[in-house]
């Protein structure tokens, strides 16, 4: 077989095993039908996959005249990844199976983000996820982490992590010499927009911005259906836009930044300011959340961040002209708070041109958009790999 027909086949298990795993239930002779392929190539691919514990069949469908067909199903157990959101004060770990579903989860606090103690929870994290995993087929496939700053084009370097404190540091290459698996480091943002986009709010739509609000600020872009990283892979530090010149100083250098503002950071410093509060009494957004409704101190802070948070998301309606705003992070289990005051600018500052249809939601996955969002990276990695690399080795064979 030449190596053109070595890549048609490579190709056409691959998109067979997508059909699978995106319209199971489903029969052989349908996948001919939707996929333009003979019923002979899919016959063949598909007891491939078979063999490879990737699909499995189930009982028969409903018949359209003839024989009921035999259905497949895409075996979602056969391995699982490990996605961790590392947050500027947390490190939140999952282990999900193949279509997303977290089986295990893992959350630890973090007060010192020194990189060599942050690497080593992480690895503790992993360990953790890994030890816990069931019984499958082929095991941890890989594992990818969504950091809070820029990441090189090819993923081998955070160039900086502002909130981290973090410049320069291989975290990929330090997690891969430890497990000797798949590695992918990826903008927390753009994890996020994807995790909402496959599994949470942003499955109906294909130009979705997701504003990532934790300590910090973020934005990952889905334009035309596809993850948009822009020229050199950098897109998305819309936290970092100005919207004060005459304003504090942001830890990126600059000042008057969107996320000084806008950010469950300023949130926490604004409560710090309020009488309610002892100045050494520890604050969390979940213990403000609680008190908001018996307190209009709390309430009114909300607003303002709501405010803040509605004047850049009215920036990102005007450049963008999205279907869809998808508020995810930390923040997002404050909506009940924050959602008036979004809207309130929004609907008074866009352009009226941007605004019909608009929706603005908040993320259906809540503080798992990011660790879901990553470990679909994994999932897909593996999945073409892995049908490529078995095919492969069939052919040499």
């Amino acid at each position: 077989m030449s190596w053109n027909q070595q890549l048609v086949k490579i190709s056409n298990k691959a998109r067979i095993l997508q059909t699978i795993k995106g319209e199971a239930p489903i029969s052989r002779a349908d996948l001919s039908i939707q996929l333009g392929l003979a019923k002979g190539t899919v016959s063949s691919l598909v007891n491939e996959l078979i063999d490879e514990k990737m699909c499995y069949e189930m009982g028969p469908g409903k018949s359209s005249g003839g024989r009921r067909p035999v259905m497949l199903l895409f075996n979602e157990r056969a391995g699982y990844s490990i996605g961790i959101d590392l947050g500027v004060n947390y490190i939140l770990g999952v282990l999900c199976d193949l279509s997303g579903n977290i089986v295990i989860e893992t959350m630890k606090p973090m007060n010192n983000m020194e990189y060599g103690e942050t690497l080593k929870t992480i690895k503790e994290v992993i360990k953790t996820l890994a030890a816990s995993s069931p019984e499958s087929h082929y095991g941890v496939v890989g594992i990818g982490i969504g950091v809070p700053g820029i990441v090189s084009g090819d993923g081998q370097n955070i160039l900086l992590a502002p909130n981290l404190g973090w410049k320069n540091v291989n975290l990929k290459q330090d997690i891969a010499d430890e497990f000797n698996l798949p590695v992918i480091i990826e903008n927390e943002a753009n994890a996020g927009a994807c995790g909402e986009k496959h599994f949470g709010a942003g499955k109906e739509y294909d130009h979705v911005i997701y504003v990532s609000a934790g300590i910090g600020l973020g934005v990952g872009f889905i334009l035309e259906g596809s993850l948009y990283r822009g020229a050199n892979g950098f897109s998305g530090e819309m936290g970092h836009m100005i919207i004060d010149i005459n304003g504090n100083k942001c830890n990126c250098g600059s000042v008057g930044c969107w996320e000084l503002y806008a950010s469950e950071q300023a949130l926490l410093n604004g409560a710090k300011e309020l009488s309610l509060f002892d100045q050494e009494e520890p604050l969390s957004l979940e213990t403000l959340c609680k008190l908001a409704s018996d307190h209009e101190e709390i309430r009114d802070l909300f607003k303002n961040i709501g405010k803040y948070l509605g004047i850049g998301i009215n920036n990102i309606i005007n450049i963008f002209n999205p279907q869809q705003i998808i508020i995810g992070n930390r923040l997002s289990i404050a909506e009940e708070w924050l959602l008036p005051s979004i809207r309130e600018v929004v609907e008074s500052h866009t352009l009226k041109q941007s605004a019909p249809n608009l929706q603005i939601n908040f993320a259906d996955l809540k503080s798992y958009s990011t660790a879901v969002g990553i470990s679909t990276f994994v999932t897909e990695d593996f999945l073409k790999s892995d049908v490529g690399e078995n095919l492969a080795s069939r052919l040499k064979g």
